[in-house]
């Protein structure tokens, strides 16, 4: 048996950037680090682009993000020069 997916909502990377009072470009670039097992899912709809989304333990973990980076802003550009 498959298991069941307990997830009802998600939040878009819009609604997520202004309730964190951060710039939406910005937290797509952290949230660029998370997986699926992190909370992160893409929404599609009839265009070709899908929208980044988070469960509420996505969001939890965008906020440990969140302060990782914060306290380190290097950290992006050294992520960003490793891939």
């Amino acid at each position: 048996m498959a298991p069941t997916n307990k997830v009802h909502h998600v939040t878009t990377i819009a609604r997520v950037a202004a309730t964190l009072g951060e710039d939406e470009d910005w937290l797509s670039d952290v949230a660029n680090e998370m997986d699926q097992e992190d909370g992160l899912i893409w929404v599609y709809g009839p265009g070709d682009d899908g929208v980044m989304a988070f469960t509420d333990f996505g969001i939890e973990t965008l906020r440990e993000l969140v302060g990782m980076h914060k306290a380190d802003p290097e950290l992006l550009k050294r992520l960003g020069t490793s891939e």
